[in-house]
């Protein structure tokens, strides 16, 4: 049966240390200047925001906000309430100029809205460069194990804090932390086009698809253990259905196999891998 609680509860303070002690880590052995971040007035930035300014100080953390089509007042207020909070400096790079050279038929929501999501992620490597960073993903788990990403936009990261955090964790880590609740609490959306809502669209709850991800995951139950009834089962399929549909997401792109030491099949470079001296 799905179980009730979902993902545990975690130590917050104990979590964000362990993930800002990762995150420097990261940062030395790339060598690098500091993290680039997209600021889009929700939790998930936020909390991204938050690990990278304990790690290496607010000072080598660079915010912007991308406002596109879709994006409401309310989120220009919220990102700059983060940065505020977080003593980080808030740069805005409006998209609407930019777009305005891609025509969409009014009909391609979607695809305008990936569009908007790549485009975000083009001006954040531009700036990364800049300044000699790595860009901050702002994935969470939930997302990253139901597909609710776009490749090349909000999954073209360096490092991704959250990647192991489910939704339901990201927002009880927040609150502890000192997040404010107009952050928190706001409904979650990448704002690609205008009321666009993750969970209207999913057609399900994040606090649902945690407890059926954790237990399908984490328990390694098989599909048909997990469910208590036909509710259940129904919530269990369209879950574990986006689980499948979307692993391609998860992998990188596919490489046919004529070596023996393939990229992604059998050979994986280390993450710190430091030549003799």
């Amino acid at each position: 049966m799905i179980g009730d609680g979902g993902p545990p509860a975690l130590d917050a303070e104990f979590t964000v240390r362990a993930l800002a002690l990762s995150l420097s880590q990261m940062l030395e052995d790339a060598g690098r200047s500091g993290f680039v971040v997209g600021l889009s007035g929700g939790v998930d930035s936020a909390l991204a925001a938050a690990v990278a300014a304990r790690a290496v100080g607010p000072q080598a953390v660079h915010a912007l906000f991308l406002p596109g089509p879709g994006t409401p007042e309310v989120s220009a207020d919220n990102a700059r309430s983060v940065a505020e909070h977080l003593g980080l400096a808030l740069e805005t790079v409006p998209l609407a100029p930019l777009m305005d050279a891609m025509p969409f038929p009014a009909e391609a929501h979607r695809r305008r809205g990936n569009f908007t999501a790549r485009l975000r992620m083009a001006i954040l490597y531009d700036r990364a460069a800049a300044l000699d960073a790595l860009v901050l993903g702002t994935s969470n788990k939930s997302e990253m194990a139901l597909g609710y990403t776009t490749l090349w936009g909000d999954m073209a990261a360096d490092c991704w804090p959250l990647g192991d955090l489910y939704k339901t964790q990201v927002l009880a880590i927040a609150r502890a932390i000192g997040l404010s609740e107009e952050v928190v609490g706001r409904p979650p959306s990448a704002e690609l086009w205008e009321g666009q809502t993750d969970e209207e669209e999913l057609g399900f709850t994040y606090r649902d698809a945690d407890r059926v991800l954790y237990t399908y995951l984490e328990g390694r139950h098989r599909p048909e253990e997990i469910a208590g009834h036909a509710a259940e089962a129904a919530l269990v399929e369209r879950v574990l259905q986006r689980v499948r549909e979307q692993a391609f997401k998860r992998r990188l792109p596919h490489v046919p196999k004529l070596s023996t030491r393939t990229i992604g099949h059998d050979f994986h470079h280390p993450r710190a891998w430091r030549g003799p001296a």
